[in-house]
């Protein structure tokens, strides 16, 4: 700079400072409030604070691409799948709206792809083709009390004839026998055949079990003199001879309450390379908010949601076979309340945290336990604080999986309740007795949490709400580092962006990790302003992408690797990596995600080679799609590596 420059930028820098100065003494108010805000972004901005604190940077796509996430996904190809399906609008709803977007993080590109059905609310995981399995979704958005015109509820209807089942189709008509009052059904119901009974020993014939069928029904009138309020039976109209003697139905209370969301049975998987949707075999029972698990040999299990006539599936789980694509149930029902946390643990069982998402009574399935799936056998784990408080908490697998110990975080009272838990539980499922204690805290009440598995063993946690959909204003704008080594968190920079209802984090390949949607009730402290859906994604980048020290580098390696097998990658730091890391991807929604887990890999450096080896076991190695992370002794990342474990 000449010195007439430098002597111009002084005189620039006077006169601005003489016009603050200015503007102080007329509006001391306004400027305190504007110099703290520019001095809060200059803060921010810098590389020390960055350092110890990190960043978070708003992406806002283009208008015509936006739209309500629900779930998300991240593919072996890098990309990110954002599902809306309608959106938790009901006017998409109506006009068959349905959306999902592919996102390219690192070309910022974003792609429209058709969605076949409403897939609101479904579950999904990662399969060992690289495919997301999606099954679920919604069928008729929920009519809240006071917006229901004509009673209706749960029809069950009996077949007593033992040689064959009956089919009713929708709009068929029940007339009550004590009541006298007609209620037709919305859907066809398939009942099947009665059982008949022998005694084993005798052989003699004790009786028929009559089969049954289960449809959704409505006044044919509007009108509260309609409800009824006790059991009655109710004849079949349109039947004649046997089958009107064999056939009827029974209802317990048919009224003008709330009726919840129905599920749909569409399954579907996701092909990431296509780039679209594959129909696959339908569930054997419709779900809304289920959740789906990988089983120890390959297969999904699919648990709770609400059914086809909104009410929560009693019980009746079911898996999907990759290889012949279809669907068979269990032999044994265990009941969970909906988007149950449940994670495959290294001895093939089932780990239930207590986490869920919703639906369901308070005193059925809320237990955290270990279940035995092939024996229905579930065993209790004791020392969970906050016990009532788990809806709307988060679960972590901690890093390394190998540890096998989970974290719980979070969470409120059952439904729309204002308790809400600032603790953390930590379980260690391979000690003699398992049993929760509390971790670090939160300080304060946190619904909805979002936590994501960092390639240095790190988990971020961040967001959520005090109160139920970010009520009055709740919305949590802190961020924390939680440290698995020390047992203890660290608050980081501040997130941009209130995040609660329908709202999730992904671990990106290049180790930073995205944030979507929020769906808050109200936008106010009185909640009288409906709130608005969060349609901006916003990222995070770990502090230690601004290290001093260069990310470590990792190419040239193989793109599958059996279990028990090693592959060699090329590497000029292998001298100082310290682990490495074999992170399987996410698929996040509704405060649930059991795909995430983060293994760790022995691995020996020559030269500017890097040989790392996969474990074993089956159950902690699921076969699919990894990103292959490696780190250094500073905890600085490279860029992953995708790998395929068969």
């Amino acid at each position: 700079m000449t010195d007439r420059a430098g002597r111009r930028r002084a005189r620039r820098i006077a006169i601005g400072t003489a016009v603050v100065l200015a503007l102080a003494g007329m509006n001391g108010p306004w400027l305190y409030r504007f110099g703290t805000e520019q001095y809060h972004q200059y803060k921010i901005n810098q590389p020390e604070y960055k350092a110890a604190n990190g960043k978070w940077e708003i992406v806002e796509f283009p208008e015509e691409y936006r739209q309500n996430t629900i779930h998300a996904a991240l593919l072996h190809t890098g990309k990110v799948l954002l599902v809306a399906g309608s959106g938790n609008n009901q006017d998409n709803f109506d006009a068959k709206k349905y959306d999902t977007r592919i996102w390219d993080p690192v070309k910022g590109t974003i792609k429209k792809v058709p969605t076949p059905t409403d897939l609101f609310c479904t579950g999904h995981t990662q399969l060992a083709n690289g495919n997301l399995l999606i099954a679920g979704g919604t069928k008729r958005y929920e009519k809240l009390k006071g917006d229901v015109k004509k009673a209706g509820g749960l029809m069950v209807v009996h077949n007593e004839n033992p040689d064959k089942p009956i089919t009713l189709p929708a709009g068929t008509k029940f007339v009550g026998k004590e009541n006298g009052k007609t209620f037709v059904s919305k859907d066809p119901v398939l009942v099947p055949r009665a059982k008949k009974n022998f005694d084993k020993e005798t052989g003699e014939f004790l009786g028929n079990t009559p089969g049954y069928g289960r449809t959704y029904v409505e006044a044919q009138k509007e009108g509260a003199e309609y409800e009824t309020g006790t059991q009655d039976n109710y004849t079949v109209q349109g039947l004649s001879g046997e089958d009107a003697r064999n056939t009827y139905g029974i209802a317990e209370k048919l009224a003008l309450d709330k009726k919840d969301f129905q599920g749909i049975d569409d399954a579907f998987e996701f092909d990431p390379v296509a780039e679209k949707y594959i129909k696959v075999d339908p569930m054997k029972e419709s779900r809304w908010y289920p959740t789906l698990t990988t089983l120890s040999d390959g297969r999904i299990l699919s648990v709770s949601g609400l059914d086809d006539i909104g009410q929560l599936v009693p019980g009746k789980n079911e898996v999907y076979d990759p290889k012949t694509k279809k669907w068979t149930y269990t032999e044994k029902v265990r009941q969970f309340p909906t988007y149950p946390a449940l994670f495959l643990m290294q001895n093939g069982k089932i780990f239930y945290s207590g986490s869920n998402a919703g639906y369901g009574p308070d005193d059925v399935g809320r237990d955290p336990g270990v279940w035995d799936v092939e024996t229905n056998k579930f065993t209790k784990i004791p020392g969970m604080s906050d016990a009532n408080m788990l809806e709307t908490s988060g679960t972590v697998l901690l890093p390394p999986a190998q540890d096998e110990k989970y974290m719980v975080i979070g969470g409120g009272g059952v439904g729309e309740s204002r308790l809400s838990s600032e603790k953390t539980r930590i379980v260690d499922l391979k000690a003699d007795a398992p049993r929760f204690v509390d971790g670090p805290s939160l300080d304060k009440g946190t619904r909805y949490p979002q936590a994501s598995i960092l390639p240095n063993d790190d988990v971020l946690v961040s967001g959520g709400s005090e109160d139920y959909r970010g009520r009055s204003d709740s919305n949590i704008l802190e961020a924390r580092i939680y440290d698995t080594e020390k047992n203890e968190f660290k608050r980081v920079a501040d997130p941009l962006v209130g995040r609660n209802y329908h709202s999730g984090s992904i671990l990106l390949p290049d180790g930073r990790v995205m944030f979507f949607g929020s769906d808050s009730l109200f936008a106010d402290k009185a909640n009288t302003k409906p709130g608005k859906f969060e349609q901006r994604i916003e990222i995070y980048t770990p502090p230690y992408l601004y290290g001093d020290q260069e990310r470590p580098e990792l190419s040239d390696g193989p793109e599958t690797i059996e279990r028990g097998e090693s592959g060699t990658f090329t590497s000029k730091d292998a001298a100082r990596v310290k682990n490495v890391r074999l992170i399987r991807p996410s698929a996040s929604t509704h405060v649930t995600d059991v795909d995430q887990r983060s293994i760790a890999l022995d691995f020996e450096a020559d030269g500017d080679k890097l040989t790392v080896t996969v474990p074993e076991n089956r159950n902690l190695v699921q076969a699919g799609w990894y990103m292959l992370f490696v780190t250094d002794g500073e905890g600085t990342p490279s860029k992953a590596q995708w790998v395929r474990v068969p």
